[in-house]
């Protein structure tokens, strides 16, 4: 009776607790106490015993800011476990910041001591705002409306400056000197630049390590007479047409009886790039090229980049080759490695492969001496991306924009980048060398940067299955313990079905982010035990890393980059990683809503990319998104996050992902790069009347009027 009633006294606290925060909710969805109650009560039960928790309390541990998230401060630990502080506590913390703070609980922390400041610099937009100067940071995870102490250079309103933080949250609220003028906002390149200058990537090679690049000599095998001499075997390369920096060059030779010898040719940078010279430690700095719209970032000065490593045609390259036999039902027999000097006869473009393998009569013509070694390509390609489909590889087909920019770097177009037959042969391939070269460096105890993807996420996973369900889907088969073959086969009974693009964004959603790791961990996504990066030198770290290992066990020596220098390596290698993706994006927003600006007003059809409880986001046809945000919705709606619904209380409208509207351009916010959207026609011409709480809230709101 004791332990009922004690229960019921905890219901009730919960219950009380959980109304309290309904009222204080802005978009309030409804809550199932019940369920709440439940994982309350099992927190409680696996949170260990009450000797644990106090010892737990008290610890101080060092933390990283990751910004908010439910009004509290999220920050995290080095192994990845997730804390939250309420704002009071946090000392006026921004992104970014490295705090030591005092565990109070289990999941909650006070900061005692902020340790440094991510952003004692911030490149933003200066402004005016009721007669006060105003300076809105680029990096959107900053406060985005920071007081101007003063402005130590000549900039005016719109202008992008960089400025130094004067005084913080803490010491009597945040503000900023203004110090360097970067240009107007209103230039595309400028924006650009300020993006580039907020995300703290690097520009411009010093003069040493210029100097360094430019005493590098073109291959010559007189220099390195160990090499193998590949100079004869016919071998290319197939880009992008805009391409420079050509890493990789293919080769096939028949062995009879079916059996075929794939060469990747990987550009031996190693050989240039010493371990510890000036070059070395700007590449690890960089750790990988930057793609942005209309200009490249490239970890290696152009020289290299460009010039002595790319694999350009009809010159003499030092090369790293993985020489895989592969026999006739596409499964490799066996792999060689090896150290050579190789010569490309051309250098082929994509959409000129394409067009030869659709029958294209002039491309057949001017690719006639290659066309038989790029069929028996196709046809080898073909073989082994069955073998891997076979073992439960999931084949993400993910769009990504591509901005077609005027004189002024303006964007003027998006155009969606498409997969055809030669970037699949051309990835396949690449797959089959970067598994060779791990399972190589395994057996072989060669210390090595594994490329790793670990199991997905459950709680992501059970979110996937749920949207699944609503569907009509049969998910028996994705449980906790899903193999890559259970999500491969989802995909594949779904493509024909119209939501099949978001089906397929969800799932890679419920995907752990692929990272770099000194264990061979495997990687899920690809059904492989043993994979690593190996064939793109030229703008990724990790490869080069991987090209100096393979070196030292081919000449006989020991690796140099072992043990902690080598976790080092791996942990620095994935965070560039992160920010390289993070600033590619944040560029593509940016020139999604300078080509949106001049849209404003219009109308376009879209379909639901996402939904959140603020809202809903919305992919538009011609490749743009913006969002509907619900206070422009004359109803009041309820989140489901298992679902990602949003559910109308009056009108019983209901947005879900995939689904497809008609929008109306409202307004775009440039130094936000965030387009706001509003349908197109209302939710329902009948009953129209207000729900309850929408009309609480309003007249709520009209109190501070």
């Amino acid at each position: 009776m004791g332990s009922k009633t004690k229960k019921t006294r905890e219901e009730t606290k919960l219950v009380k607790s959980v109304k309290r925060k309904e009222t204080k909710k802005k978009i309030v969805g409804r809550i199932d106490v019940a369920e709440e109650f439940k994982k309350a009560s099992a927190r409680k039960q696996t949170s260990g015993s009450p000797k644990t928790t106090r010892e737990q309390r008290g610890q101080t541990i060092r933390l990283t800011v990751r910004g908010l998230q439910r009004g509290a401060v999220r920050m995290e630990a080095e192994d990845g476990t997730a804390f939250a502080c309420a704002r009071e506590n946090a000392m006026g913390t921004l992104w970014g910041d490295t705090v030591l703070a005092e565990r109070i609980g289990r999941e909650r922390v006070i900061v005692v001591k902020v340790i440094s400041r991510a952003h004692e610099e911030i490149i933003g937009v200066l402004g005016t705002h009721r007669g006060e100067r105003t300076f809105s940071p680029i990096e959107r995870r900053l406060p985005q409306s920071i007081a101007v102490d003063s402005v130590a250079c000549e900039a005016e309103d719109g202008d992008i400056v960089r400025a130094r933080v004067v005084r913080w949250e803490d010491e009597g609220g945040m503000s900023v000197r203004a110090e360097e003028r970067i240009g107007s906002f209103d230039q595309a390149t400028f924006a650009l630049d300020g993006l580039v200058a907020a995300a703290h990537l690097r520009t411009s090679f010093d003069d040493e390590v210029l100097r360094q690049a430019d005493g590098c000599r073109p291959a010559d095998l007189a220099d390195d007479p160990a090499r193998e001499d590949l100079r004869a075997l016919v071998s290319f390369t197939i880009d992008g047409r805009d391409a420079k920096d050509f890493d990789d060059a293919v080769s096939l030779e028949e062995l009879g009886h079916g059996s075929v010898r794939l060469g990747v040719h990987i550009a031996d940078v190693g050989h240039y790039v010493k371990e510890g010279t000036p070059l070395d430690r700007e590449a690890f700095a960089r750790g990988t090229s930057v793609y942005l719209p209309g200009r490249v970032l490239p970890m290696l000065p152009e020289q290299l980049s460009n010039g002595v490593c790319s694999l350009r045609p009809q010159e003499d390259k030092f090369t790293l080759s993985a020489l895989v036999e592969i026999d006739a039902e596409g499964a490799v027999v066996c792999t060689r490695l090896a150290r050579t000097i190789t010569r490309s006869n051309a250098r082929l473009v994509y959409d000129d492969v394409n067009a030869l393998f659709e029958g294209d009569a002039v491309q057949r013509d001017r690719l006639s001496a290659l066309e038989p070694t790029l069929l028996a390509m196709r046809a080898l390609a073909k073989k082994l991306r069955a073998r891997r489909q076979a073992q439960g590889c999931i084949d993400f087909e993910t769009e990504e924009p591509q901005f077609v920019l005027d004189e002024a770097g303006e964007p003027v177009e998006i155009v969606k980048r498409e997969r055809g037959e030669a970037e699949m042969m051309i990835e396949d391939f690449m797959l089959t060398a970067n598994e060779a070269v791990a399972r190589f460096a395994k057996q072989h105890g060669v210390p090595l940067l594994y490329r790793v993807h670990e199991k997905p996420d459950p709680e992501k996973l059970a979110v996937f299955t749920d949207f699944l369900d609503g569907l009509g889907v049969d998910t028996r088969g994705i449980t906790r313990s899903a193999q890559p073959g259970d999500i491969r086969n989802v995909l594949e009974k779904t493509k024909e079905r119209p939501e099949y693009s978001v089906i397929s964004t969800l799932a890679l959603r419920s995907m752990q982010k692929a990272r770099y790791d000194v264990r061979p961990l495997g990687h899920y996504g690809l059904a492989m035990a043993d994979y690593c990066h190996f064939t793109s030198p030229i703008r990724r770290y990790p490869d080069l890393v991987v090209s100096r290992a393979l070196t030292a066990v081919l000449t006989g020596k020991r690796a140099a980059l072992t043990g902690d220098a080598l976790e080092e390596a791996a942990l620095h290698s994935s965070d560039r990683e992160r920010a390289a993706i993070e600033a590619e994006r944040a560029a593509d927003k940016l020139m999604m809503a300078r080509l949106m600006a001049s849209h404003v007003g219009e109308v376009f059809d879209g379909a639901v990319s996402g939904v959140s409880e603020w809202g809903v986001y919305v992919a538009l046809q011609n490749g743009a998104e913006g969002f509907i945000h619900v206070r422009t919705l004359d109803d009041w709606f309820d989140y489901d996050e298992r679902r990602m619904t949003l559910r109308g209380e009056r009108t019983g409208v209901v947005f879900s992902m995939g689904q497809a509207l008609t929008v109306r351009v409202d307004s775009v916010e440039l130094t936000t790069s965030s387009v706001d959207l509003s349908l197109a026609a209302p939710l329902r011409e009948e009953n129209r009347g207000k729900s309850e709480r929408k009309r609480e809230r309003e007249r709520m709101r009209s109190f501070h009027r």
